[in-house]
């Protein structure tokens, strides 16, 4: 009987032991960060990005967003670029970034999606590839081969001036070309490299609230309106609705599209917040959530049939206190439940650490991250990855607690 009794505690005490290192464990979440060549230097190099991609794992993040589309060159040769506009990436002598010193000119482009995700494969890190700039084709101040070759793919205002008030001139998302041309580029990458999957932001989106007036729209517009010209007034609101179908038209054919080019992709959304990025980008994406049109014919990963759905969508909301961050989130759980068929599990904060002005405190990124949680969102993804590796590392890794609860399994992709 004494042994019984012996045996019965022992046993009690195993399983409150087992039952206090589950709790430990940390729970599937999104940790993650945009990674740029604008502005710091964690990947300037094949050095820099080996040791940016170890630092980030030990840290406690799981994903990085690489940013791979930019200033109108992809950061890996590619065919379809050379193919429109003569060469495969970003040539010597040529800006891929508004702010590139000279010294970042005198060599050509590397493949930076071949060495990062090289990289980031070695440390576990799920790697999405970030087609940044979207329809974006140019700064205001570069003068890259898009600019000068496809002057007919770009987008002008009601004066005929290819700049947009937000500083960039765009390539026109109801262009039959400048459509097709995006998604190839993205094909391209999903084919050539093992992606964990893609993603592109607030520039898959109308240019802006006042562009539509160059002649192929002016030209599309008449030929559903009897002849008649878009409205002068920009923030018409049936011309507003008009523009605003047409990026809901292309959303769905690259939904579709790369989901039938590799069903297990996650196909990534990181829009500005709503509604003010319709009001200014005729962008609806909390709608885009409710989408779930089945694809006959093509098998996801669980065996079931896929559907053209984007599978996440991470808001910038890059605010510069606490109060503000938690107002801006809560309005987006908010849509996402009203307009988005419940998908809070699937929108994931982006939380601004560090940009212009002043960094952000860690007590208002460390409560931005636990209202996140609480309100049942996804995970977040620090803006940018300056902010994790210079800023609040410690801090970071101390709250994660890898050594002690482990790695948070990413929601989507388990290794």
């Amino acid at each position: 009987m004494h042994h019984q009794t012996i045996r019965s505690v022992f046993v009690v005490v195993l399983s409150l032991f087992a039952a206090g290192c589950a709790a430990q464990t940390a729970p599937p979440e999104v940790r993650g960060t945009w990674l740029t060549t604008t502005a710091n230097d964690a990947i300037a190099n094949p050095e820099n990005t080996a040791r940016t991609m170890r630092r980030l794992r030990e840290i406690g993040l799981n994903t990085v967003y690489v940013e791979v589309w930019k200033n109108g060159y992809t950061q890996f040769p590619s065919r379809v670029l050379e193919e429109t506009i003569g060469v495969d990436r970003r040539p010597a002598l040529m800006k891929q970034d508004p702010s590139d010193s000279p010294q970042a000119l005198v060599s050509p482009g590397r493949d930076l999606l071949a060495e990062t995700l090289a990289e980031a494969r070695k440390n576990d890190l799920v790697y999405i590839a970030w087609f940044e700039y979207g329809f974006m084709a140019a700064h205001k101040d570069t003068d890259n081969h898009l600019r000068r070759m496809k002057r007919e793919w770009l987008s002008l205002d009601i004066n005929g001036n290819e700049v947009a008030p937000n500083g960039f001139v765009w390539m026109n998302p109801l262009h039959p070309e400048a459509r097709r041309f995006l998604l190839d580029l993205v094909l391209e990458a999903v084919e050539k490299y093992d992606l964990d999957g893609v993603q592109l932001d607030d520039r898959i989106v109308w240019p802006y609230v006042t562009m539509g007036y160059d002649e192929y729209t002016r030209g599309v517009y008449a030929q559903e309106h009897d002849g008649k010209q878009p409205p002068s007034d920009h923030k018409d609101p049936a011309w507003m609705r008009w523009r605003a179908d047409k990026v809901n038209e292309y959303a769905r054919v690259f939904v579709e599209e790369v989901r039938r080019a590799k069903p297990g992709l996650i196909i990534s959304l990181s829009p500005a917040v709503y509604p003010w990025c319709y009001e200014h980008y005729l962008l609806e994406w909390p709608r885009w959530a409710a989408w779930d049109a089945p694809l006959a014919g093509v098998q996801g990963p669980d065996g079931r049939t896929a559907t053209a759905s984007w599978d996440e969508f991470i808001p910038q909301c890059y605010r510069f206190s606490y109060d503000a961050f938690a107002a801006t989130w809560r309005s987006q759980v908010k849509y996402m439940n009203e307009l988005g068929a419940g998908r809070v599990r699937d929108l994931y904060a982006g939380i601004r650490v560090v940009g212009e002005g002043a960094d952000s405190t860690w007590d208002d990124l460390r409560r931005s991250i636990e209202l996140v949680r609480e309100t049942g969102g996804g995970g977040h993804v620090h803006w940018f990855s300056r902010g994790v590796l210079d800023v609040y590392p410690e801090e970071l890794k101390a709250f994660y607690d890898v050594k002690n609860r482990g790695h948070a399994p990413h929601p989507r992709i388990r290794r």
